[in-house]
């Protein structure tokens, strides 16, 4: 007996032929056809961190990430506003009664520190930090940064792995994963924490979130050397070789009994890494070799500032690792919650001047000597320097306190070095530096442009995951084209 289908039926299968229809349509589209697929790096489990070719020519090998944790205002250091100046002490315009993070928002608030113009291009840069203005013709800055976020924990997430919440694997672990790196003796990936501790989102900062945990970011610090890496007292250099030797030769018959066995393979490549930084970490360590004329420009010497001293070290460990090839740095200055309030890392609510009167002198000199030495030393050449923070501040003082309060929606970073345009300045934000309003840019944006310079594609550089193809940039970003070189 023959079967016809009701109306029900019809309409049901209509759609779904409607459907594919569609879908086939869908694909047919440049972004998701099949010169678009995602291209994963072939990654041998016993090398793990070998260098791996890229998806285009790069501009750089290396990044250097400068991270201010706290939220450093672009209106006190980068992002001059001479209205702002002009209109000091006045409510902002159409936003008189302003409730921000921390509340009801006070008067428009010029910085208490003067702009001035800077070398040859003349960009204004804050007397807060005076030597790095000094080097304004060498930087690209994008002053229309925003984010989604108004608190620092998901905002250092959003600035250094592209999600608000925890778990989502970090910039320097999607490099390192996709490139490895050009030394094997040292981690492809370091992160080097402020003095005063780790920023508020902590190792997330520097995760491998779903990726292989061997991509998660080394953490170590001039001032903290890594542990466990001393070789046992009383051992000679000649035992000391025999014995890595046996290791080696049994870890080779272990691997031949288990063929294929990629965790295994993996494990055995980590020892070797270790054993072979027992050697190479104590040498890049040592600043004890550094000429004494170097020490003093980065501020290393300084005894009557010891955390600026501090930190200088870490510039020079930072400035150490790039040389030797290490593919990703990343340097924080400013911790959570550690030595004070407001003492500790660029949340300036309270008392704005006297807290950045403190962390000015720490970044200046010592990140100002550590890009001078990188670009004498013809490493800039290859290296792409970033200097961010998780989001920016307000223009106006909160009510009833002398400090900026909180404000994702126009903020500054700018970047260095390798494939970028020097002098330049791209995108704004309004005339008191509120809100981003020319060449608006997202933090995707930023991130696809950093990969796009290492020679990879955002669009294809994913990871299956959770029944997700998972990226950087998640399903968003375009790379920012003006600022390449």
């Amino acid at each position: 007996m023959r079967s016809f289908l009701d109306r029900r039926q019809f309409l049901s299968q209509t759609a779904s032929g409607l459907g594919s229809i569609a879908l086939a349509s869908l694909l047919q589209q440049p972004n998701v056809s099949a010169d678009d697929h995602p291209i994963r790096p072939k990654i041998d489990p016993s090398r793990p961190f070998a260098a791996r070719p890229s998806h285009h020519q790069p501009a750089a090998k290396n990044v250097l990430v400068i991270f201010c944790s706290g939220a450093c205002s672009q209106i006190d250091t980068f992002d001059y506003k001479p209205e702002l100046i002009k209109r000091h002490g006045q409510p902002m315009p159409g936003a008189e009664d302003l409730v921000t993070f921390q509340g009801q928002q006070g008067m428009l608030t010029q910085s208490p520190w003067e702009f001035k113009p800077r070398g040859q291009s003349g960009k204004m840069v804050s007397q807060l930090v005076p030597q790095l203005a000094e080097l304004a013709d060498d930087m690209c800055f994008i002053h229309s940064l925003t984010g989604k976020t108004n608190t620092h924990g998901p905002g250092e997430n959003f600035m250094s792995t592209g999600y608000t919440l925890d778990g989502f694997p970090s910039m320097g672990a999607w490099t390192t994963w996709a490139l490895g790196t050009e030394n094997e003796n040292l981690p492809a990936y370091v992160a080097i924490p402020d003095p005063r501790g780790t920023p508020q989102s902590s190792v997330n900062n520097w995760g491998p979130g779903f990726l292989p945990a061997a991509f998660q970011g080394t953490q170590w610090s001039a001032n903290q050397p890594l542990s466990n890496l001393e070789i046992p007292a009383g051992t000679s250099d000649k035992t000391d070789r025999a014995t890595r030797r046996f290791l080696q030769r049994l870890n080779e018959r272990h691997l031949q009994q288990f063929p294929g066995d990629e965790e295994l393979a993996a494990r055995i490549s980590s020892y070797e890494l270790a054993a072979k930084m027992q050697l190479s970490v104590p040498e890049v360590t040592d600043l004890s070799t550094e000429s004494k004329s170097t020490l003093r420009e980065y501020g290393a010497d300084d005894a009557e500032n010891t955390l600026k001293a501090q930190f200088a070290k870490n510039c020079i460990l930072a400035r150490r690792l790039i040389e030797k090839g290490v593919r990703f740095v990343q340097l924080f200055n400013g911790a959570y919650q550690t030595g004070g309030e407001g003492v500790s890392n660029w949340d300036g609510h309270k008392k704005i001047e006297e807290q950045y009167s403190k962390h000015g002198p720490v970044l200046d000199q010592p990140c100002a000597a550590l890009l001078r030495d990188l670009k004498r030393r013809g490493l800039l050449k290859d290296t792409l320097v970033v200097w961010t923070t998780e989001f920016g501040r307000m223009p106006t003082f909160q009510k009833g306190a002398s400090g900026r309060d909180h404000n994702p929606d126009g903020f500054t970073a700018w970047m260095m070095g390798a494939g970028v345009k020097a002098p330049f300045t791209y995108g704004a934000t309004d005339e008191f530096g509120y809100k981003a309003v020319e060449d608006v840019t997202t933090v995707y944006d930023f991130h696809a442009t950093i990969l796009h310079l290492l020679g990879l594609d955002h669009r294809r550089l994913t990871y299956y995951h959770n029944g997700f193809e998972r990226r950087l940039t998640d399903v968003h970003g375009s790379v920012i084209k003006p600022i390449l070189a």
